[in-house]
């Protein structure tokens, strides 16, 4: 019984929504929920909501899927139900400058702080300088300065009357103080005391000598009063710098009384001030004294005293969520920048920022996997803090050990976090397999999905989800005639009748074609034909190397024959894979046969231009030749397989059942139809098994034929297990209707060969023979022929 060709019914997987009763997409509701990807968002559910350490997120799917609008749309709604984590700070360490110190405060404390740190500043350049010039503080200088001197000279006073009883004058000199004989109240001159007796020069000289050793001892004694003067004014001067400062910080102390740490900070800080309280006088020592005193607070000066907030989080911004599209080393850990100076390089905590891990401790991180891999050290970097639960910033100088100067050593911040990262499934199984630490931090994956059945409950959430996409984009609604189309063509994307396709970024780009070409048309509503119209300008745009090699075709510069007969060759079709552009183009394969050892030779393979896949099915197809024609005796065959006119690389197994009935017209002479052209694969057994882009095939065929003239014989044959595969172009559909262009579908060799061979396959007796006039029959035949005559020539004929 002849085959017949499909019914058009079998070509084109219609959608009919007809009975979901609704018009257009103003008539549905839309659906936020993740289609399809059940598994994957209850995976990410399950890595949320463990705490416990190492229950991190890998998520992976095709590009397209809405992995990362998913995730983040499920992560930013968790996030809201969080609490906001306490803010971090770095201060500057009083004690071991190069060892900033890190502060946990409350969350949304950090700005307050360092605001109230600089309004200090300010606050006491105005005070500090203003008390000092005070009268209050001159007067109790003065008095302190008086009181020494009233000391002083009651002193010299007391040694001057001393002095005066022996008739001896103290007198103040520019150089210091003298002591002088006195003669009727007045200072005696060398002469006169010469002229003295002998008996009162001696008193007098004695009384000298006793005056001057008071004298000397009087004046040893005035540094330390010169001292003690000092101490008194310095004493002053803490008096009045604490009872400027005491106030101003204590009101810091009270506002944040509750944290420990910081008030420990505080107290360094006042102790700093107080001993640094010139520092404050910085307007005096302007001479211009034309800086303002916002800038003169944040100078440098006042750096040790600023608050360098790394992380502040509101009171009611739940966790953070934090997508890093920049994973580098610094950008995840933080970094310490540099300030040059006159040719020097110097930093301070104040230079220390904030990586992507600080702005999301206490929330989630998600970061693409491939970029995170593409930049050194990053992937280290990111283990290492979560490894030790910790974020420590270390330059990458010292990470490449070539570091010879002495940075930072800044305090780490304790670490928890959710880290999602978004990648290929590649990347996921080499992780898996290649880094011993990648199981233990990333336990959890997620695996979203590209595609799901086309039932009647998911055609209701798939529409929900292009009334969602029609919305969000502000697109024209679609009718319902346009929204069957959408769903047809998202079942040609899978290549499966039976499912739809979950690649978000191919539908959006349909749906915003098609509601512009029916703008352009003035439709108010998008129509069937305005998704066809858009699909038909995609294809356009992407068709002129497919239309250079369709013109090479139709010239003859590429051999395909579509009509007629030949020995040893026949028409396979491929598919071509240029971006998001598929298209399919039919080539020529051929085979010789001759005597030989039972070895069928793949060209591509001897050539280096064939792949693994399509080398194994020219191994399954010369075993299938043997199983079949030659059970019981040698397989004396040399034959050679080749694509013709093929300069590239060829791979897969689509065309393993055509080379092998290729094969069996070489070797048995009888002709294959040219009209026909085939895919699909076989086995050892001769079934034939489905292939990919088997509408792509088709059409690709049907455009050489109908551009050459469709005569009504020819036709694409397929395995029967691609039937549910086919969405094929409208012009296709039409040509079968009119029966003059025919699909076939296959389920074993035997159906192929009777469609190509136009005559009985044959079947094999209880012997293993075959009818002598089949198709099978001639072929074994030949073979059997072929081993007789290898026999003769090998000298072991039988007598």
């Amino acid at each position: 019984m002849a085959l017949k060709p499909l019914d058009s019914d079998k070509l084109y997987h219609r959608c009919d929504l007809s009975d979901f009763g609704f018009t257009s997409t103003n008539d549905l509701t839309p659906d936020l929920s993740a289609l399809g990807q059940q598994r994957a968002m209850d995976a990410l559910q399950f890595a949320v909501g463990m705490h416990h350490d190492g229950y991190n997120l890998f998520v992976s799917g095709s590009t397209g899927v809405g992995r990362r609008e998913l995730v983040s749309r499920m992560i930013n709604e968790r996030a809201k139900q969080g609490e906001a984590p306490q803010d971090w700070v770095y201060v500057h360490n009083f004690e071991r400058a190069h060892e900033p110190c890190m502060l946990c405060l409350p969350k949304g404390a950090g700005q307050g702080l360092r605001q109230d740190m600089q309004q200090l500043i300010e606050r006491l350049l105005i005070q500090i300088p203003a008390t000092f010039k005070s009268d209050e503080y001159r007067n109790r200088v003065q008095e302190i300065s008086d009181e020494f001197e009233q000391r002083e000279e009651s002193q010299f006073q007391a040694l001057g009357e001393k002095a005066h009883e022996e008739q001896i004058t103290l007198m103040r000199t520019p150089s210091g103080y003298t002591l002088g004989p006195l003669r009727e109240g007045k200072l005696m001159t060398p002469d006169q005391f010469k002229a003295l007796p002998e008996a009162e020069q001696t008193r007098i000289k004695a009384a000298l000598e006793q005056l001057n050793a008071e004298l000397t001892a009087l004046v040893r004694e005035l540094p330390k009063l010169q001292q003690e003067h000092r101490e008194a004014i310095r004493a002053l001067d803490d008096d009045i710098t604490h009872s400027v400062i005491d106030p101003a910080l204590s009101g810091l102390r009270q506002k944040y009384g509750t944290e420990s740490a910081l008030l420990e900070f505080l107290d360094q800080v006042h102790q700093d001030m107080i001993e640094n309280v010139d520092d404050f006088f910085a307007q005096d020592k302007d001479e211009n004294a034309k800086t303002p005193l916002h800038k003169l607070a944040r100078s440098d000066t006042f750096r040790r005293y600023r608050i360098n907030v790394l992380v502040s989080h509101d009171h009611n911004g739940g966790s953070p969520v934090v997508v890093e599209d920049i994973p580098s080393y610094q950008n995840l850990v933080g970094r310490i920048e540099y300030q040059a100076h006159f040719g020097t390089l110097s930093t301070d905590f104040s230079l220390i920022q904030p990586g992507a891990l600080h702005r999301a401790n206490g929330g989630y991180l998600i970061v693409d996997a491939q970029k995170l891999l593409s930049y050194p050290f990053a992937w280290e970097g990111l283990k290492r803090a979560l490894r030790n639960r910790e974020i420590r910033i270390d330059p990458l100088e010292k990470m490449y050990g070539i570091s010879g100067t002495r940075s930072l050593e800044a305090e780490p911040m304790p670490l928890k976090l959710k880290v999602i990262l978004i990648g290929e499934r590649r990347l996921y199984y080499l992780l898996k397999a290649y880094d011993p630490e990648f199981s233990t931090l990333f336990k959890v994956y997620a695996d979203f999905n590209e595609q799901l059945d086309r039932s009647r409950g998911n055609l209701e959430g798939y529409l929900g989800l292009i009334t969602q996409l029609v919305q969000e984009e502000g697109l024209a609604p679609f009718a319902l005639s346009g929204i069957e189309r959408v769903i047809e063509q998202s079942s040609r994307r899978v290549d499966d009748s039976t499912k739809l396709s979950l690649n978000r970024g191919q539908l959006i780009d349909l749906l915003r074609e098609a509601s512009y070409c029916a703008t352009r048309a003035g439709s108010s509503q998008v129509k069937s034909e305005h998704v066809s119209q858009a699909l038909k300008m995609a294809r356009t745009r992407s068709a002129q190397y497919s239309e250079l090699m369709q013109e090479q075709i139709e010239r003859g510069t590429i051999m395909v024959a579509t009509e007629g007969s030949a020995v040893g060759q026949a028409n396979g079709l491929s598919v071509f894979q240029l971006g998001d552009q598929r298209f399919g183009k039919p080539a020529r394969i051929s085979a010789t046969a001759r005597l030989g050892g039972g070895k069928v030779i793949d060209i591509e393979r001897e050539t280096e231009l064939g792949g693994p896949i399509h080398t194994k099915g020219v191994m399954i197809l010369a075993n299938c030749i043997g199983a079949r024609y030659a059970r019981n005796s040698p397989l004396s065959l040399h034959a050679s397989l080749v694509f013709e006119q093929s300069y590239g690389m060829v791979d897969g197994d689509s065309a393993s059942a055509l080379e092998l009935c290729v094969l069996l017209s070489a070797i048995s002479g009888l002709p294959i139809k040219q009209s026909l052209a085939v895919t699909g694969s076989i086995n050892q057994r001769g079934e034939i098994q489905a292939i990919g882009g088997v509408n792509e095939k088709i059409e690709g065929f049907f455009e050489l034929c109908k551009n050459r003239g469709l005569t009504g014989d020819q036709g694409v044959v397929i395995p029967a297990t691609n039937v549910d595969h086919l969405i094929l172009d409208q012009a296709v559909v039409q040509a079968c209707e009119k029966g003059e262009f025919h699909i076939y579908a296959v389920k074993e060799l035997d159906e192929l060969i009777s469609l190509l061979f136009d005559r009985k396959p044959g079947k094999a007796d209880e012997d293993g023979r075959y009818p002598p006039a089949s198709v099978n029959g001639c072929v074994q035949q030949q073979l059997l022929d072929w081993t007789e005559q290898a026999r003769k020539l090998s000298g072991k004929s039988d007598n």
